[in-house]
């Protein structure tokens, strides 16, 4: 006789609990994440192709319209796309992501209101949409590099990291936004009017380096896309960029400390994401 499986749902599982309960639906996740991909491209005509032309187009008008007004590829010492490419593929991974985790549990209303599953799994089932961009950003940044005649190092292997520790800065920050969205709708128009100007705070379209020494630098190495930035063209750009310490630690630190404030927050009030939906 088979033996069948008692679950029992509590208001407040503990921790381990909660995890366990995490890796049960973790067929759940691949799924959502497969819909979120399928739903993106459906019915578009140039498809996957898109996450192709956004990284492409955006970093060629960096380098034809606003390097030639601020001269920002002065003493580069290889072709300023390769500059403005890691920056413009990360950003978009970044931006990106931290938009989708917070509009997650809105978005996904109906499932919410229907069905019994630990909600954190929405927010992180996106990561693979902002992943997917990533990549293929990675392909067009490869192919520039190999008609200009730069091959990469062995450090490029380290470029999955920056994307990983990307992602968690966002969900530190997205989870706490995802929560405050479900009462406030507020937040999911207030999250993409600070990514408009947040690109221009984050190394996209010049290098670190021109901040160094800038009575703001102190500050502008707390912003954890800065970290994400300068840790891509370092792994990348090889003996083109330096790694910076000083973006790298707080970037690490902000992962940390805002990843385990954010779940503790948002597991607090998911039993109450029905009452405002």
């Amino acid at each position: 006789m088979k033996s069948e499986k008692v679950r029992v749902i509590t208001a407040r599982p503990s921790f381990i609990d909660y995890w366990k309960e995490i890796f049960d639906y973790r067929e759940l996740f691949w799924i959502l994440a497969k819909r979120d991909i399928m739903v993106r491209y459906k019915q578009t005509i140039f498809g996957v192709l898109w996450s192709v032309l956004r990284p492409l187009i955006s970093s060629l008008v960096y380098v034809f319209g606003v390097n030639r007004i601020g001269n920002l590829s002065e003493g580069s010492e290889i072709p300023y796309i390769l500059v403005i490419l890691p920056g413009t593929i990360l950003w978009l991974f970044f931006s990106q992501s931290l938009l989708n985790i917070s509009l997650s549990i809105v978005t996904n209303n109906n499932l919410v209101a229907k069905v019994f599953f630990p909600r954190i799994i929405i927010p992180f089932s996106s990561f693979f949409l902002g992943l997917l961009d990533f990549v293929i950003g990675l392909i067009v940044f490869f192919g520039f590099s190999f008609y200009y005649g730069y091959f990469p190092e062995l450090k490029v292997v380290f470029v999955i990291v920056f994307a990983i520790l990307s992602y968690l800065a966002t969900a530190g920050i997205g989870l706490f936004a995802s929560v405050l969205n479900v009462k406030y709708r507020d937040i999911g128009q207030l999250i993409p009017f600070i990514l408009s100007f947040g690109m221009f705070i984050s190394p996209v379209l010049y290098t670190t380096d021109k901040v160094v020494g800038h009575w703001t630098y102190n500050l502008y190495v707390l912003n954890p896309a800065v970290g994400a930035i300068d840790g891509l063209r370092w792994a990348l750009l090889g003996d083109y960029a330096s790694f910076n310490w000083d973006s790298f630690i707080p970037l690490i630190v902000f992962c940390v400390v805002s990843l385990a404030l954010s779940i503790r927050f948002f597991r607090k009030h998911e039993n109450s994401f029905v009452d405002y939906i």
